[in-house]
């Protein structure tokens, strides 16, 4: 349970991340800076988690492409479960998206799930130890638990604007760290 004091914590921090980040110009150009920094090298992951970009996040887009053309395939976040954990279904032809109960497109229930070698995580504010502030649904921190607890170690990568970069995120016991954060500015390995 997230103590008083870090729950407010996060509030604010959730709405001065907010604005900053949609006070950023060039945010296109910011993607695919953030997609050419990215060290591919050698073999592709099989499966590579994205998301859907919501209001002014970091678009993975030109990253995707570059995995994608890597023999990549791409998988979506779909929340079946208030409070569950995310599936990761097969991305596809968005006309056959439905909501989801968080009320994002997403691959419908006949698109097929997989476990992903490589999540890209959004976020609103991170830090140089890993720590990572999200919209406060926990379903990033419940998925990766879960998935860290249960098989290979997928990688965490949190994609972001440089300037969501904070001295301390305020994270508690339930938070999962990122292993490395890709901003527009390159890729970092986090400690």
């Amino acid at each position: 349970m997230t103590d008083p004091a870090t729950r407010s914590a996060k509030r604010a921090l959730r709405r001065e991340m907010i604005a900053r980040r949609e006070a950023l110009a060039d945010r296109a150009d910011a993607a695919q800076r953030a997609a050419a920094a990215f060290p591919l090298a050698g073999p592709a992951p099989a499966f590579v988690s994205a998301y859907h970009p919501m209001g002014a996040e970091l678009d993975p887009g030109p990253l995707l492409a570059r995995f994608v053309a890597a023999g990549a395939r791409v998988l979506l976040p779909v929340v079946v479960e208030k409070g569950g954990l995310l599936v990761f279904r097969e991305a596809g032809d968005p006309a056959g998206y439905a909501l989801d109960l968080a009320g994002l497109l997403a691959p419908s229930s006949s698109a097929q799930a997989r476990r992903p070698d490589l999540l890209l995580v959004p976020l609103l504010a991170f830090d140089r130890f890993g720590g990572r502030l999200g919209y406060g649904g926990g379903y990033y921190d419940r998925t990766l638990a879960a998935l860290r607890a249960d098989g290979p170690r997928p990688l965490a990568v949190g994609l972001a604007f440089a300037a969501q970069e904070v001295d301390r995120a305020p994270v508690d016991a339930l938070d999962q760290p990122l292993d490395a954060i890709l901003t527009e500015t390159g890729y970092r390995v986090l400690a």
